[in-house]
């Protein structure tokens, strides 16, 4: 009954009479709540167990839990991270263990459920969209988290509502989506083709492929520029200064969560 792709969907069904001793009549009975972040641990626990939860901490979560959404995110930070340890520079450390979600509508239905776990330090590193706004500001507002422990790319670059491709330059990393498609383009994406209008490179690659179709029914996605760029990295790779920058700047601030 729990759709492992739409936790949004999920109702929690809580009796007030078990959380509260003798609550007055207008506060007994249940209730059926469509935010999971106002439901008590022990109403959390029964999602749990439907979602495995013993399985998916033994795979995916640690000590030190950094949330993201989606595994695009996870590669290209364990990418810059060995990139720029082999630069001798600051990484994210390896107490973090990285947990995507897959998406950022995800991000609260995860956090509660990790947060009901006392013994994990999480943060969450997300995309700063408009649609974003009010679920990054619940997080903390319901005191999930404070508000150092959520971090978006907007804070570590000048682009509006970036996503973790916005980290890179756009030249850079439309090179990683012409390597990674390769063999399905029917010529080289250059950025002369892309809708300079839109906001991020994503919502530009989107709309390109749109009216040019990839080969055998292929269609763009984020995961392949990633895995990319994660088979190819090293300190040869020509990332500019501000990438490199603005990548160090995160881990900086992610670490310091840990001390």
């Amino acid at each position: 009954m729990v759709d492992p792709a739409n936790f949004d969907r999920v109702r929690i069904v809580q009796d007030l009479s078990v959380e509260h001793d003798d609550p007055p009549p207008e506060e007994a009975g249940t209730r059926v709540l469509t935010d999971v972040l106002q439901a008590s641990n022990d109403s959390l626990f029964p999602l749990q167990g439907a979602l495995g939860y013993e399985i998916s901490q033994s795979l995916f979560v640690g000590p030190n839990c950094l949330v993201v959404e989606g595994v695009s995110d996870l590669l290209f930070l364990q990418g810059m991270g060995s990139l720029l340890d082999a630069l001798g520079r600051t990484s994210l450390s390896n107490q973090w263990t990285i947990t995507p979600v897959g998406g950022s509508g995800n991000v609260p239905t995860f956090v509660a459920l990790l947060g009901a776990q006392t013994n994990l330090k999480i943060a969450v590193l997300i995309d700063y969209h408009k649609k974003d706004r009010q679920r990054i500001a619940d997080l903390y507002k319901k005191k999930l988290l404070t508000q150092k422990k959520v971090l978006t790319y907007s804070d570590f670059t000048d682009r509006s509502e970036p996503d973790v491709e916005d980290m890179f330059d756009e030249e850079f990393y439309l090179s990683l989506v012409n390597g990674a498609f390769k063999n399905a383009l029917t010529k080289p994406v250059k950025m002369e083709d892309l809708n300079s209008n839109l906001l991020g490179i994503n919502k530009k690659l989107e709309e390109y492929f749109k009216t040019h179709s990839l080969k055998n029914n292929q269609s763009f996605n984020h995961f392949r520029p990633a895995k990319y760029f994660l088979d190819t990295v090293d300190t040869d790779n020509m990332l500019s200064d501000d990438t490199l920058d603005c990548f160090e700047k995160l881990f900086e601030a992610l670490n310091q969560i840990l001390s």
